[in-house]
């Protein structure tokens, strides 16, 4: 459990992925550019046996915004996309808003 003040360090933002591509030499990683409104980040997310990279641009997609960025496989990730488990073993579900709303708008 953490407290409210705890929870209110975690910057949830809405982003606009622009780019998508797999990771080379990986499976599950893909490397997204994502549009937060004010300034572009690249993320490195597991969900490459989910989604095809192609079909996310344009997507909006739930981020947590001030992660310390994380090299994985070469690749710094600047954020962390947030999604579900899903039933199917190895399977994600992206958090997304259920109507498009601005580059940046914070989760609350």
């Amino acid at each position: 459990m953490i407290n409210f003040k705890d929870f209110e360090k975690i910057d949830l933002r809405i982003g606009t992925i622009i780019e998508a591509e797999a990771v080379n030499g990986s499976e599950k990683l893909l490397r997204l550019i994502v549009d937060l409104g004010i300034e572009e980040r690249q993320i490195i997310a597991g969900i490459g046996q989910s989604y095809d990279p192609e079909k996310l641009v344009g997507t909006q997609v739930a981020i947590v915004a001030n992660m310390e960025p994380k090299t994985l496989m070469g690749l710094e990730s600047q954020g962390m996309i947030l999604a579900t488990d899903s039933e199917q073993e190895g399977r994600v579900s992206l958090l997304m808003p259920s109507e498009p709303v601005a580059d940046g708008a914070k989760l609350r």
